[in-house]
């Protein structure tokens, strides 16, 4: 019964095949093992696209990109910025706006996911020590994401990302994110998700407000150096028991927000420890492949798992080359992999 409810629903959400209804079912069960959402994290690019982005994406069989505007700030100073002259174009509204236009004519799907950079640390430290720097970084914050989320509503995208890994404020601001859903829906009428890291996704407590259960799945599975796919979709399964507890707990489909393996040795293992270390470590495309290999084998079957956006693919040829080692399957074995299941 829930098998046909979820297919339901991602045929209400993420089906645009505009066939005969027995030849969209077919094209989007999940049974296939093509998942609903195939989609790109894109990154944002310094100055205009010198060409269209989408040609790639679309050859490499992505139907979906996560449109990544940026903001920031720093530890200890509330104050939250974004769409200044010093950013990337890409990241800027203007960047966000052409990125969403030529995605739009392309076909593809959209997610619009708004995040943080905070230079040194990252959002999941994130807390202020007094009152009130606290409530002017929700301001600001708020302030940032309603920006965005009238874009959103404007050009009609397909989904729209609240936030990204705010693991402390998660449970210790409750009230603020509620509220800033409540807020959000008032400027934007279509689907609602959150980027919650692989480490704190079961203990958040506002997923009945959203959507969709985001994740950003970069669970630790093996520290091997190239572990294999037998393995690895053995290590997959206490995981999928306890994503599942959580998704039946709240009655939400499960969307992987980012996901994704450095081509390095040890690609599977403790990721946020070899990034500081990515140039330096040994090249290995056949265990970032493998590592997708797995991960699609084992999710794609499940009806509750809708796809996710693979971190991340850059706009054009020099940017991706000048990063051999990083997250992108472009030019790499991996993308053989992600084309491949997106052509089931």
């Amino acid at each position: 019964m829930y098998k046909y409810l979820y297919l339901f629903i991602s045929l209400l959400f993420f089906g645009c095949v505009t066939r005969t209804s027995s030849d969209t079912v077919r094209q989007n069960t999940v049974s296939e093992n093509k998942p609903i959402a195939h989609g790109v994290s894109l990154v944002a690019p310094p100055d205009p696209f010198p060409f269209d982005y989408t040609q790639d994406i679309q050859a490499a069989n992505g139907n979906w990109v996560a449109i990544i505007p940026y903001g920031f700030c720093r530890t200890g100073n509330p104050e939250v910025y974004f769409n200044m002259d010093r950013q990337w174009w890409g990241e800027r509204e203007a960047g966000v706006l052409e990125s969403i236009r030529l995605a739009k004519s392309a076909g593809l799907h959209i997610m619009l996911k708004p995040q943080l950079w905070i230079p040194g640390s990252w959002p999941g430290d994130l807390e202020y020590s007094t009152p009130e720097q606290q409530a002017e970084w929700e301001k600001g914050y708020r302030e940032f994401i309603l920006h965005f989320a009238r874009i959103a509503h404007s050009t009609k995208v397909d989904l729209y990302c609240i936030g990204t890994e705010f693991k402390r404020m998660e449970t210790t601001r409750e009230s603020f994110w509620r509220t800033l859903i409540k807020d959000v829906k008032q400027e934007y009428q279509g689907k609602l998700t959150y980027a919650a890291n692989w480490d704190s996704y079961n203990q958040l407590p506002f997923w009945d407000e959203l959507d969709y259960i985001g994740i950003d799945a970069y669970f630790p599975l093996s520290d091997d150096k190239q572990p294999g796919i037998k393995s690895l979709k053995k290590a997959w399964q206490p995981i999928v028991r306890q994503v599942q507890e959580v998704q039946s707990r709240f009655d939400k489909p499960i969307l992987f927000t980012e996901y994704g393996y450095m081509s390095v040795d040890g690609c599977t293992g403790k990721t946020w420890e070899l990034e500081p270390n990515i140039n330096r470590l040994p090249a290995n495309e056949q265990a970032q492949a493998d590592a997708l290999q797995a991960l699609y084998e084992t999710w794609s079957p499940l009806p509750f798992w809708h796809g996710g956006f693979i971190w991340k693919w850059y706009p054009y040829d020099n940017m991706y080359k000048d990063h051999p080692n990083d997250y992108s399957p472009q030019g790499k074995k991996a993308e053989g992999v992600f084309q491949s299941i997106g052509s089931n």
